[in-house]
């Protein structure tokens, strides 16, 4: 039986390796660029809302709320708890492709709305044009702001005739609750 002799076989693969490496265009050699992040100051607009909150209206209780930084600090996330025993989550993120904001509600009764806004004079002012079961249209004006105390307003209006009148839907303080969970991202 003859012997196959490998060792020219292996010199002219290594050869052909360096050749090839050679050969690379240098940007194939290059690391990738690293991948965005959400650490911009666009994204911590919304920061003021992180907590555990107790949520009253006209000095009543109506809820409670747990409100989350999640995804590395790309999506402030809502746990609601009414007084009554609905409960609801909402998902708000900055989105750097039209610079916007947006927040998706689910309810535990199944209702859905979607959302969009953007930072007005320190609140957070969201929008949002909405279909009800009868098939007419519902605008609604979501808007979050930070008060010098460290509460937070939560006052929603809604319009069904086309915003020439607006009435309230929820007008709520949230008030951080003794011993609550930070807001860590």
């Amino acid at each position: 039986m003859k012997r196959r002799d490998w060792s020219g076989s292996i010199g002219r693969l290594t050869l052909a390796l360096v050749l090839f490496a050679v050969a690379t265009p240098a940007e194939a050699q290059t690391p990738p660029p690293p991948q965005p992040t959400c650490d911009g100051a666009e994204y911590r607009q919304f920061d003021f809302w992180l907590g555990e909150w107790d949520v009253t209206v006209r000095g009543r209780p109506a809820g409670t709320s747990v409100i989350t930084s999640a995804e590395k600090g790309c999506m402030i996330h809502e746990q609601w708890t009414s007084a009554g025993g609905g409960t609801g989550q909402s998902m708000n993120f900055y989105d750097r492709t039209d610079g916007k904001w947006h927040q998706v509600w689910v309810a535990s009764n199944g209702s859905v709305l979607r959302f969009t806004g953007q930072l007005e004079n320190g609140s957070l002012a969201y929008a949002s044009t909405a279909k009800r079961p009868d098939g007419t249209t519902m605008l609604h004006r979501l808007v979050f702001t930070p008060n010098d105390d460290g509460t937070v307003r939560q006052h929603w209006t809604s319009s069904t005739d086309g915003g020439k009148t607006w009435s309230d839907a929820f007008d709520g303080l949230y008030r951080k609750r003794a011993g609550g969970a930070g807001a860590a991202r």
